[in-house]
């Protein structure tokens, strides 16, 4: 694999680069992804990719992608890190909007694809549910249809910024005598319609960042059923293997490796050398280099198959495992590395406030590591990533 850019992918990266720095919105720098953000700042850097078609690199050009080649997505996704923006949502442009572009008819092309792509249109995910979260398949949320409609009743967990959707994409059981993967349908259903409701679940840092969706009585038009009856399992795995993808987050891991090493090198031992000289810590830090090299090698392997357009299969779980264990062992040394200002995390002694201690790197070292917590479960637990791996990688 070369690694070398051509003239051209230089000239691109400069493009990228420079387009970033000019547009990129000057009340959402140096914020990164935070849940007390407004919906609009949220959106605010999606509509302007929406406008220069820039917002979903990976759909087939045909649907609204860029046509770039692997390794212009490669450097889209470094120079993003780079400039730490808020990227597009994956809940429409990486999740729902291959389903509905594979899976979809014309008329739910039409319809639904271009909100996803000018960043219109805020999605939200229906999947888990108390008492089916890494066991997806045993959901009860049940679907009944009544001539042109579903009546849909039951309950979700864990929709994440669900208090801002317009529509949601949800698995609901259209067959409850079928066995559990079989039987189950993939709805999209306007979260503004009767009978939804969305109650938030507040963190232990009391922030606001996922949700209970409960549906009572919801009447869902038949047409917002994407593919057939009882075969929507087949596009929650093709689903989840986008996003099982676009978790590993190399690119970003890389600019936080940066980050970590300033750190270190700010913060003193108690034998008054920097922390990046001491020898215990180089060598984490250089476990956790290797294997986010390790990683990039495959993401840019997954990217190329995307690219000639195989999309991504099982190797997916691979870098779901792989780089949400490094996303958590990043958190992990930032924590070490702060050393005592990492306190139990307040919002009371949050940015800003007078009172707060330690240095400005080390506020947000505790509710990163505990939010952080969560990236080896949502997308598919790492344990079921792992039957996966040993089922449909290594023929177990």
């Amino acid at each position: 694999m070369d690694l070398n850019f051509s003239q051209e992918e230089i000239a691109f990266r400069d493009e990228v680069r420079a387009f970033i720095d000019a547009n990129y919105p000057a009340q959402v720098k140096g914020k990164g992804l935070r849940e007390d953000l407004s919906k609009e700042d949220f959106l605010a850097w999606h509509k302007i990719l929406g406008k220069k078609g820039w917002s979903a690199p990976a759909w087939p050009k045909e649907y609204g992608g860029t046509g770039w080649t692997a390794t212009q997505r490669y450097i889209w996704l470094e120079e993003n890190a780079r400039a730490e923006t808020i990227p597009p949502l994956p809940f429409g442009v990486s999740m729902v909007g291959p389903v509905i572009y594979t899976f979809g008819t014309p008329e739910q092309k039409e319809r639904f694809l271009p909100g996803i792509l000018k960043g219109d249109v805020w999605w939200a995910q229906g999947y888990s549910e108390p008492g089916a979260g890494s066991d997806l398949a045993s959901l009860k949320t049940k679907a009944v249809r009544e001539g042109d409609f579903y009546v849909v009743n039951g309950q979700k967990t864990w929709t994440t910024l669900g208090q801002h959707a317009d529509w949601g994409f949800f698995l609901v059981r259209t067959d409850a005598s079928a066995k559990q993967q079989e039987g189950i349908s993939f709805l999209l259903i306007d979260m503004k319609s009767p009978g939804v409701s969305v109650r938030p679940i507040k963190l232990l840092d009391g922030g606001y960042e996922v949700n209970d969706v409960f549906l009572q009585d919801v009447k869902v038009p038949v047409d917002q059923r994407i593919y057939e009856e009882n075969k929507g399992w087949t596009c929650a795995k093709f689903l989840l293997a986008h996003e099982r993808a676009g978790i590993a987050g190399v690119a970003r891991s890389k600019r936080n490796v940066e980050k970590l090493k300033s750190i270190a090198k700010a913060e003193i031992g108690d034998d008054g050398k920097p922390l990046i000289e001491d020898e215990d810590f180089q060598r984490k830090l250089a476990e956790l280099e290797i294997d986010l090299s390790a990683l990039e090698m495959t993401e840019l392997r997954v990217l190329a198959r995307e690219h000639a357009g195989k999309g991504p299969g099982p190797e997916s779980s691979l870098l779901k495992i792989k780089g949400t264990e490094i996303q958590q062992r990043l958190t992990e040394l930032t924590l070490e590395a702060v050393g005592n200002y990492a306190q139990p995390y307040t919002r009371e002694l949050g940015e800003g406030n007078e009172f707060a201690v330690g240095p400005d790197y080390s506020r947000a070292a505790s509710p990163i590591y505990f939010n952080w917590r969560k990236a080896s479960i949502y997308g598919g637990s790492n344990e079921i990533q792992r039957n996966i791996i040993a089922k449909m990688v290594l023929g177990l």
